[in-house]
């Protein structure tokens, strides 16, 4: 790991002594504070000689980290400008693939009381710039093609940029003291309103949730653990959920940028992994590996978890029956940093359902006229006692929107904390589920993508699920496109499976004979591969047609296309956790 910064990247350094941006400082020595770096200097501090990170061969030890990102602190603390008027710390952008480089990033920014930007480097110039004039970035960590990107665009807050971490033996180890309130992180998400968002994230909102999952029991994640991480570190759930839950526990992670085609079956089994924290890319490619690769990969596994975008339950099936180990699904968003439910709260994963709510996290059902109809595991009765209640209680409730409270909830989006939880604390989600008689909740679908055929609601997963069950079809996504006596239809996009032919009048009634006649697609439009985020959920505003009625193209996943137009108001560019 080279921690030195490349001289030459450096764009209008600011050299001289640091300026402390709050009249309180930390000494770094000093571990009990709230934040990740602090969680860091005190696992350095117990277990010094034990791995933090396998990268590349190498074994970075606890004490080597903490060591590193001290440097890359104090290069931080001097070279980025004090304070803003409101008193928010200065932003650095790493916009690095997972490494060591980016762990030292973020955390030197931590340690030096700096708010990090976590930015996926496959960006388009375009996503790239609103990004660092919306954070009002002044550093940029960053690839050499990010760095390329930067070079001619027009960013006034930006006054350094570097293609290494920069690091520096001089100064001293004290830094502006974060409290639990302190913005941590600005993480982008794409909401409702087009571009995306910063969603603000605390050091306490960060800490929180790992202190509610640490509520499970059995732990998730332990000290003595290995923890794989080849999830996307820029993204909520590889960021807290995989190297937030490495740092706070003192255990190890293995770092992966590339998870190959085997989905780093290899790294699993040589550095003898405990806990696998996936997507269903990766459990669909472990359920189907060789058979010897995947029982040496497995033979140290105790957790396997699962998020970002549905399991299907035919495919955590198959793992199951390949690995004699179950996929707990997990749900969670970029705003609430990232978890909310698990099957692992309830012990034993229900196929289809993302679980129970985590300890210390509320959370209810809001039907579409503002009434509860479910909160924290209990179905809410009906106020009104004169009237006849022909419910079937063992039967669960209808659908509703998730509307949660907990620490670990964000503090609104950037810059001014709009869009955050009202004066109570509560945060509607935008996700629409349903929870059976044992408490246990299924995701419908998104707020957003509900589609509306003559006033009637079709949630695109039911139609999917269905469409999914065809032998025909690989994979498949469902959309609301506009129609002129209906309001809207649907449309199916599909992927068949190789080999297999069928026609779209061929599915259209394979789902006459499973759905009622107006959740029915009268449109499947067959495509090679669906649009996905980088953690792997379907972009379906990739699909969906703009107001003109022409459909984006959807870009090759080899390679993103620049383009200069945000994500259509009123959807979601699914990149929650």
């Amino acid at each position: 790991m080279s921690p030195d910064a490349h001289p030459e990247a450096a764009r209008h350094g600011r050299p001289g002594r640091a300026v402390p941006d709050s009249a309180t400082v930390q000494d770094a020595a000093d571990g009990n504070g709230p934040t990740l770096a602090d969680r860091l200097r005190q696992a350095a501090v117990t277990h010094p000689g034990k791995p933090a990170l396998h990268w590349q061969g190498r074994a970075i030890t606890w004490s080597e980290l903490d060591e590193t990102v001290t440097r890359v602190a104090r290069a931080l603390a001097r070279e980025a400008p004090p304070a803003d008027a409101a008193g928010r710390p200065a932003r650095v952008a790493v916009a690095l693939p997972n490494s060591s480089e980016f762990v030292v990033s973020l955390l030197g920014a931590l340690r030096a009381g700096l708010t990090a930007v976590p930015v996926n480097p496959g960006l388009t110039g375009r996503e790239l710039r609103h990004v660092l004039v919306d954070s009002g970035a002044s550093v940029l960590i960053c690839t050499e093609r990010i760095r390329d990107l930067v070079a001619a665009a027009d960013l006034p807050t930006l006054s350094a940029v570097h293609t290494a971490p920069p690091a520096t033996d001089e100064g001293d180890e004290t830094f502006a003291v974060r409290g639990a309130d302190d913005l941590a992180v600005l993480i982008y998400t794409s909401g409702t309103e087009g571009w995306p968002k910063g969603a603000m994230l605390s050091h306490g909102a960060l800490a929180a949730n790992h202190e509610q999952v640490g509520g499970i029991d059995p732990p998730v994640v332990g000290p003595e653990d290995t923890v794989l991480l080849a999830l996307p570190l820029f993204h909520a759930y590889g960021l807290n959920a995989g190297l937030g839950a490495v740092l706070h526990h003192g255990a190890t992670g293995v770092l992966v940028d590339d998870p190959g085609p085997d989905a780093a079956l290899g790294e699993i089994a040589r550095h003898r992994v405990s806990v696998l924290v996936g997507v269903p890319s990766m459990v669909q490619t472990w359920a189907r590996a060789d058979a010897d690769n995947r029982a040496a990969a497995m033979a140290a596994v105790r957790v396997v978890v699962c998020g970002a975008a549905p399991l299907e339950p035919a495919d955590a099936a198959r793992f199951a029956e390949a690995t004699g180990r179950p996929v707990h699904i997990g749900y969670g968003l970029t705003e609430t940093a990232p978890v909310l439910t698990s099957t692992l709260v309830g012990g034993v994963p229900k196929a289809g359902s993302i679980g129970r709510p985590l300890p210390g996290v509320e959370l209810r059902l809001v039907g579409a006229d503002g009434v509860d109809l479910w909160r924290d595991g209990l179905a809410v009765p009906d106020d009104d006692p004169d009237e006849l209640d022909l419910s079937d209680p063992a039967a669960g409730t209808d659908p509703g929107q998730i509307v949660v409270r907990g620490a670990n909830l964000f503090s609104g989006y950037w810059p001014d904390g709009a869009g955050g939880a009202d004066e109570t604390g509560w945060w509607a989600t935008g996700d629409i589920a349903y929870a059976d008689a044992d408490g246990d909740l299924f995701l419908v679908d998104r707020l957003g993508e509900l589609i509306l055929v003559n006033g009637f609601n079709v949630y695109p997963h039911e139609v999917e699920l269905v469409l999914s069950a065809h032998p025909a079809v690989a994979e498949s996504a469902v959309v609301g496109v506009p129609h002129p006596r209906t309001g809207e239809t649907v449309r199916a996009y599909v992927v068949a499976v190789s080999g297999h032919r069928a026609t779209g009048a061929e599915l259209i009634a394979h789902c006459a004979r499973n759905l009622a006649r107006f959740k029915c697609p009268t449109d499947v439009e067959f495509v090679d591969v669906l649009p996905r985020s980088a953690i792997g959920k379907v972009r379906k505003t990739l699909l969906r047609p703009r107001p003109d009625g022409v459909r984006p193209v959807a870009p090759h996943p080899a390679a993103p296309p620049e383009t200069d137009q945000p994500a259509p108001a009123g959807t979601t560019e699914e990149t929650d956790a």
